[in-house]
């Protein structure tokens, strides 16, 4: 088992004639990704060589998914084009849509995120993110499908970066999925929804939650997972250094008073009886420890 992907996905790929697009289907491709195609408004009906596979693209995604039976896509499309990206792919009612996109106007995620929600058939990653990955499966996004195989441990994290370094310290256990939710000030799937379904999945054991500086979205996780969830859970929060009161890193990290503050974050994981760890590492360790009893 694996959350929202898995081996069966078939993925589009929004954007795929561009430099971005097309360096990371590439990348998709190699790591055993099944991409059935792009879409590029008015390239439609061309095909696209990549690393010897034959790639169509469509106008419209509603054109890919008829042609392609596509049940995911990813958005590699400049900012000013994304909000009309999304809201194509939710009219085609595509159950999982992952935004890489970072700069998308907040109004403009409002908007699709809003419009999913009142559709009701789609879940959004991102934006803003490094998407999802379940090792040996499947891989939506630019996360390395290098740094760690398939195992038990569950990951969500705001950090792309820093999913990176925890799928690297934790490769000798590997990743039933891991899954970089985005770190701006609205994105569509939150640490509370992978917390969900990792406790649901019966090949997750464990649970490792990244977060950072800022909101409180930390906090309403704590609540979620001492009224809900039943599994190991540890956490890192970014940010223990920073200045107080200074924006830092991604636009959804303002420190605001003392409930966006690391501090406060870690405190109210450890009081539902999540270990905190101070680095990274330190956090990799306290996993460590659990899985090894």
């Amino acid at each position: 088992m694996a959350i929202f992907i898995n081996e069966h996905s078939r993925v589009i790929v929004q954007g795929m004639t561009g430099s971005e697009g097309t360096k990371h289907t590439k990348r998709m491709l190699a790591s055993g990704t099944n991409i059935v195609g792009g879409v590029t408004p008015g390239k439609g009906g061309q095909v696209v060589d990549i690393d010897g596979h034959s790639l169509p693209v469509f106008n419209s995604v509603s054109e890919a998914v008829a042609a392609t039976s596509a049940n995911a896509s990813v958005v590699f499309v400049p900012p000013k084009f994304a909000k009309a990206a999304v809201i194509d792919a939710i009219d085609s009612a595509l159950p999982l849509v992952v935004v890489i996109t970072e700069g998308i106007p907040v109004h403009d995620a409002a908007a699709f995120y809003a419009y999913s929600v009142s559709k009701g058939t789609t879940r959004i990653i991102g934006p803003n993110c490094p998407g999802l990955i379940s090792p040996g499966k499947s891989n939506i996004g630019i996360i390395p499908s290098d740094i760690t195989g398939p195992g038990r441990i569950g990951l969500v994290s705001k950090s792309g970066t820093l999913t990176y370094q925890m799928m690297y310290e934790l490769r000798d256990f590997g990743f039933s999925t891991a899954v970089g939710i985005g770190g701006d000030p609205i994105i569509g799937t939150t640490h509370i929804d992978c917390l969900r379904a990792f406790q649901d999945d019966p090949d997750t054991d464990a649970i490792v939650m990244i977060g950072e500086i800022g909101g409180d979205a930390e906090e309403r996780a704590a609540a979620f997972i001492a009224e809900y969830v039943t599994k190991p859970v540890v956490g890192y929060v970014a940010g223990f250094t920073a200045p107080e009161g200074k924006t830092m890193g991604h636009a959804g990290a303002i420190v605001s008073g003392s409930s966006g503050t690391a501090a406060a974050k870690k405190e109210a994981l450890e009081a539902v009886g999540v270990k905190v760890g101070k680095t990274p590492s330190e956090t990799a360790e306290l996993m460590r420890r659990i899985l090894n009893g």
